[in-house]
């Protein structure tokens, strides 16, 4: 996948991607919104410096590293990925509060429509706040959404230092395990 310019990247801004979604999935990830790579390509967690794809292969739920743009395997292996909000920006961080309850709200019905057995959100900050659960910690929730599973996972950006890629996908590799 060729790396998008200075100027795709710019033109990205506010994009939507489509979700890699069917109904039935052992776990659907969801991010916490697409970022200019990810608009750009049109690929998800598509950052060179992402560690999502790199968590997925260590952790056990694809035989080999899939890169963004083989984003549809993971269909094949019962996996999905959509966003809490489908607005591309440069940082998460730009998202309003307002923004996150309301991709709460459109990720429940979401959850509801394609019933995943685990949905795993994938940026505790954001769940907190498009769930209003200020105390969410990573791993298994006590919530269910219908009879959908949470599990929060930490976010795999490579600006989020506190996790590293092996610890990345130990947390991975629980839910995995929990899946199964």
């Amino acid at each position: 996948m060729a790396r998008p310019t200075k100027a795709e990247l710019a033109a990205a801004h506010g994009r939507g991607i489509q979700d890699v979604i069917a109904p039935g999935l052992r776990v659907l990830f969801c991010g916490i919104n697409p970022g200019l790579h990810s608009g750009a390509t049109g690929h998800h967690f598509a950052h060179p410096g992402n560690r999502f794809w790199p968590a997925l292969y260590r952790s056990g739920f694809t035989p080999r590293r899939l890169t963004a743009d083989e984003q549809e395997e993971l269909l094949d292996y019962g996996l999905g990925i959509t966003n809490l909000v489908n607005r591309t920006t440069a940082r998460a961080d730009e998202l309003s509060t307002e923004e996150l309850r309301a991709g709460g709200e459109d990720l429940v019905r979401k959850v509801l429509e394609y019933r995943p057995r685990w949905l795993a959100v994938v940026g505790i900050t954001a769940y907190r706040a498009a769930f209003g659960r200020p105390k969410a910690a990573v791993g298994p929730q006590e919530e269910q959404v219908g009879a959908t599973n949470v599990w929060l996972l930490p976010n795999p950006s490579g600006l989020n230092a506190h996790w590293t890629p092996a610890t990345l996908a130990e947390e991975f590799a629980r839910l995995r395990a929990a899946s199964s």
